[in-house]
């Protein structure tokens, strides 16, 4: 059976641990387990699509410690709190820092799931646009000087001879250069290339 998706399990209570390992290896999760924030920093491998279960308040470091760590060691990386007592504060500070849900123990099976296939479907679509904006970087890369210029423009709705007015090149060169960037960026069209390039910012800007 294919996992659904990875679970970081970090709780200092040993029967809690125990039971929702076992219960999130039923439906058929991956999952690691830690008995401490700082066991977690040391010892968690990365992978995607994951989602942290963390316990607000453990002995040495706290959750919140956890996940301002994290966010130092830019891990990003979707976190669902679990705690049978908290301050309001420590829930402002959580969400604030980019928590996806917050559990109070006890809490079902039902919130549980719905909080990781949440925490999963947004840390896939965050691995997808990173490997988007990768490979785009990498294509942009592969562009002359003169054809990223032209890119840019293009990107910001100029057609040819708007693009000529600026660069100072014919039009009819400027087509040709369009070409050169749309082949070279792997994509068909201008849609196809405002859809691949959505959110990129070259190194030029």
């Amino acid at each position: 059976m294919a996992l659904l998706g990875h679970v970081y399990l970090v709780d200092d209570d040993h029967d809690i641990r125990l039971h929702l390992g076992n219960v999130l290896l039923q439906l058929g999760y991956g999952v690691s387990v830690y008995s401490s924030a700082i066991e977690f920093l040391n010892t968690a491998i990365k992978t995607s699509p994951s989602t942290l279960l963390l316990d607000m308040r453990m002995p040495l470091m706290s959750g919140l410690e956890l996940q301002n760590t994290l966010v130092e060691r830019t891990w990003e990386i979707p976190v669902i709190y679990m705690s049978g007592e908290s301050h309001t504060q420590e829930i402002i500070d959580a969400m604030k820092g980019g928590a996806v849900d917050f559990l109070w123990k006890p809490f079902s099976q039902t919130q549980l799931v719905d909080a990781i296939e949440k925490s999963l479907t947004l840390d896939a679509e965050r691995s997808a646009t990173k490997k988007r904006l990768t490979k785009v970087n990498e294509l942009y890369q592969s562009l002359s000087r003169k054809e990223q210029q032209i890119f840019s423009l293009m990107l910001l709705g100029h057609g040819n001879k708007s693009i000529a007015a600026v660069t100072g090149v014919m039009p009819d060169t400027v087509k040709k250069h369009r070409a050169q960037v749309l082949e070279k960026m792997q994509v068909a069209s201008l849609a196809d290339l405002l859809a691949l390039c959505k959110d990129f910012v070259s190194p030029n800007q």
